[in-house]
């Protein structure tokens, strides 16, 4: 496999997948992206659709993730890309799509499209089907060991987007994926694997005539939906602003803080993208503890607004500090501009970043398949929009996300060693326990004085 990734890498590097694809559409609405390479021996098919895990039903999170499982149940399905093209079938679930990846020989193509028909239009959802594959998935959720970084991403998102989509794991959990019944995938598949919800990208070595042919005949047939369902969802609760204390096994509390971020199409994506890294750096500056430890700010955008979160490894015995550090280094985003040293390396990281996926052949028609999924307007340059970011946007992004806006924070840590730590200068509740009534915090504990928990 690994021959024929390079392979693939290598023509659609000579590809150059950032110069325009000759568009097509079908009858039923299915967009077709191609660029022909019929000098090449191989080729790629990447399939999107425009719904993601945002759309799994509340209490089943991991119902798209499930789906994307059926589409393909059959192992030898995935051993005939694997073993006898050397190829890869993959789906990826995220919270705004689904992406089926098939790499194999371009003599093949109309049995590659064949296997993405029968996903497609002919998913098994048998009952006997749904009870494996259910099964397959909840078990690989509780052998899989979740690391307390983990446990404080999915916390901090909890605790910031409440019930909002958002909140849940796209993978799910085991309790919730156990819930999903057949009925609600097949509605999941009527809902949302539809002609018009999707995009096909096709690169490699098969001609325009060849590609069409084939997607005509095989892929003509797929349903059209007469309804896209909008992403629309009723917005969070009034934010719980204590810091929340989740019990965990390690040695140093895993610290989150985050506000509600921007969107993908947002005009301030790539403002915000190069916000996050500015504060990144004020942070790690600024806390000597940070100095050696994990610390990150990162801005998740999404189809709706998603996230500005900044994490850290910290000792229990200094979480209180790092938390106040943290909070000064966002004030600071709004009333300090950015040198132009903070500048400068700050683009050059989202730079490299943004640019890191492009290096992996499977990835690099993903910019044009971004169009549809998040809607927008025209392809840009990552490099050229994030040059033009300014020291007056990264103030003008900070002060629309960070003024007067409520914050969550949670730590993952020893209960016992982080509320002596916190009292006095934090509120805060922890997980599990009968909150009582707040307290406002008092600037400094004086020596022997109690301070109850909030």
């Amino acid at each position: 496999m690994t021959v024929i990734l390079m392979l693939v890498s290598a023509l659609l590097t000579k590809a150059q997948v950032s110069s325009e694809p000759q568009r097509e559409q079908l009858l039923n609405g299915l967009r077709i992206l191609i660029w022909p390479r019929p000098e090449t021996q191989d080729v790629l098919l990447k399939l999107r659709i425009h719904s993601g895990a945002a759309f799994d039903l509340s209490g089943k999170s991991g119902e798209l993730a499930l789906l994307g499982d059926i589409l393909f149940p059959d192992p030898a399905t995935r051993d005939f890309f694997t073993d006898e093209m050397g190829g890869k079938l993959a789906v990826e679930v995220n919270y705004d799509s689904v992406t089926i990846t098939m790499i194999g020989k371009a003599a093949q193509f109309e049995q590659i499209v064949e296997v993405l028909r029968n996903g497609v239009l002919q998913t098994q959802l048998t009952p006997d089907v749904v009870a494996r594959v259910r099964d397959a998935r909840i078990k690989i959720l509780r052998d899989t060991t979740v690391s307390p970084a983990v446990v404080a991403d999915r916390a901090i998102s909890r605790r910031l987007f409440g019930e909002f989509p958002y909140s849940r794991s796209t993978h799910g959990s085991p309790e919730d994926v156990a819930r999903v019944e057949r009925a609600d995938l097949m509605l999941a598949r009527d809902r949302f694997l539809n002609s018009n919800n999707a995009t096909l990208a096709v690169v490699g070595g098969v001609t325009k005539a060849r590609a069409m042919r084939t997607v005509r005949q095989l892929l003509g047939p797929w349903r059209k939906s007469e309804l896209i369902v909008p992403t629309t969802f009723r917005q969070p609760v009034t934010l719980d602003t204590r810091t929340l204390i989740v019990s965990g096994p390690n040695q140093n509390a895993e610290l989150r803080l985050a506000v509600r971020g921007v969107s993908r199409s947002d005009n301030d994506f790539y403002a915000s993208e190069v916000m996050a890294k500015v504060a990144q750096n004020r942070w790690k500056a600024s806390d000597p503890e940070l100095a050696n430890k994990p610390a990150f700010v990162r801005s998740e955008a999404r189809v709706l607004p998603g996230i500005l979160i900044m994490g850290a490894s910290v000792s229990s015995a200094t979480a209180a500090d790092s938390i106040a550090s943290a909070k000064k280094v966002l004030e600071s985003l709004i009333s300090t501009p950015a040198t132009a040293a903070e500048l400068e390396r700050a683009k050059s990281e989202v730079i490299a970043d943004l640019s890191g996926p492009m290096t992996k052949a499977e990835a690099l028609p993903d910019p044009w398949l971004d169009l549809d999924t998040y809607r927008l307007p025209s392809l840009q340059s990552p490099a050229t929009a994030v040059q033009a970011v300014t020291p007056g946007d990264l103030q003008r992004v900070a002060t629309r996300l960070l003024k007067d806006q409520l914050m969550a924070t949670v730590i993952v840590g020893d209960p016992l060693q982080l509320k002596p730590a916190l009292q006095g200068r934090v509120q805060f509740e922890v997980l599990g326990e009968i909150a009582l009534p707040a307290t406002t915090p008092k600037p400094a504990a004086k020596p022997g004085s109690e301070t109850t928990p909030g």
